[in-house]
């Protein structure tokens, strides 16, 4: 809580300054802080996670969300960092996906922004693409999230090490 206190009160100090400037460029840096500062309670809320998950006290909470809030999120929060790269972020969404689910959407939003977020740290140029199709079975929606890019990849003997705590691969190439 301590460190939650201070980035909140950056945060609405600054939505303050969106709602009460009436110059462009002003807003426009406001909005660039304010994503800042999204990001960086997402990397706060990150460490909390891996400490409750390492101590047994994590847990799922679920209630009903709507996917295109989600989607719509992601996007503004990975676009910024994209678009600084020269990258094209793409989001290839199923027209025939319901809206409404019942989950955990945050600790969804949480994996798929770690995913998209190093998609766009290891690629240089090109593009980084979430592609989301659903299988419907019965009243239950099941939902099928990749994400593909154009960086520089994971050697095929490194793979299985992606369910290990906190790797690194080939550090040559990722040490840039």
């Amino acid at each position: 809580h301590e460190i939650r206190t201070p980035i909140n009160a950056i945060i609405g100090m600054n939505e303050m300054i969106i709602r009460e400037t009436k110059e462009n460029e002003i807003r426009q840096y406001a909005h660039d802080v304010k994503d800042s500062s999204v990001l960086l309670m997402n990397i706060v809320d990150e460490i909390l996670d891996s400490s409750k998950i390492e101590s047994g006290k994590m847990e799922i909470v679920e209630a009903n969300y709507k996917i295109g809030s989600l989607l719509n999120d992601l996007y503004n929060m990975i676009d910024v960092k994209a678009e600084e790269k020269g990258l094209k972020l793409l989001f290839d969404i199923d027209d025939n996906i319901p809206n409404e689910y019942y989950g955990d959407d945050k600790r969804i939003r949480q994996v798929l922004l770690n995913i998209l977020t190093n998609g766009v740290k290891y690629t240089n140029k090109g593009s980084v693409t979430l592609r989301l199709t659903c299988s419907i079975d019965g009243d239950n929606a099941i939902l099928h999230y990749a994400v593909k890019d154009t960086g520089i990849g994971i050697k095929a003997e490194d793979i299985e090490k992606i369910y290990e705590d906190f790797q690194r691969f080939d550090m040559s190439a990722n040490r840039n």
